[in-house]
């Protein structure tokens, strides 16, 4: 991506994370760039979220796979990557509230959605591995886990925005809470 490209991205992803209905001067202004110039690569809104649709994929591949990387233990990896998921989902949260109050399809799935896929089936075998050690509970299946797990990042982010739970303290209560949730046994 070309420099003025990502800096309209990397400037777009801030403000409509603080103003959903912000418009393209907005984000023209705040890049240092006029609004032909952000035309010039965008041709409107719909381009520019699926461009910062396409930045959050790269972004939160690189964060989660690092979170795997991290350890060599699964229960810790799945803790890293908890949080991964986190820090991701609270910067990229105005997506999917763009996309559910505008009612805007999301871009049909690609190559990044390949990407997704292989992290996801990571994830899996990372539980699977935890429940074949006997170190969470056998009682719930993977797919049951990684919908507590979704709905732990949702909740998490809906929390961190809230400002109702101290920022320090919001990834300790998202583990502890999770954790209990599958039994993990330590």
């Amino acid at each position: 991506m070309e420099a003025t490209e990502q800096k309209i991205v990397d400037t777009a992803i801030r403000i409509f994370n603080e103003d959903i209905s912000a418009n393209l001067e907005t984000v023209a202004e705040n890049a240092g760039v006029t609004r032909r110039t952000l035309h010039r690569y965008f041709k409107d809104r719909l381009q520019l979220m699926n461009a910062c649709r396409s930045e959050m994929q790269a972004q939160c591949k690189i964060k989660i796979m690092a979170a795997y990387a991290s350890s060599s233990d699964p229960l810790k990896q799945l803790e890293a990557v908890l949080y991964a998921g986190i820090d991701c989902g609270s910067k990229y949260v105005f997506l999917d509230k763009l996309y559910q109050r505008e009612g805007i399809q999301q871009p049909a799935p690609d190559e990044s959605s390949e990407t997704l896929n292989e992290i996801k089936a990571k994830w899996f075998n990372v539980v699977a591995l935890l429940q074949k050690r006997d170190l969470i509970t056998n009682q719930l299946t993977p797919a049951w886990i990684y919908a507590l797990f979704s709905s732990m990042v949702t909740t998490t982010i809906n929390a961190l925005q809230s400002g109702d739970i101290a920022r320090n303290d919001i990834k300790k209560f998202a583990w502890f809470s999770f954790s209990k949730s599958i039994g993990v046994k330590e």
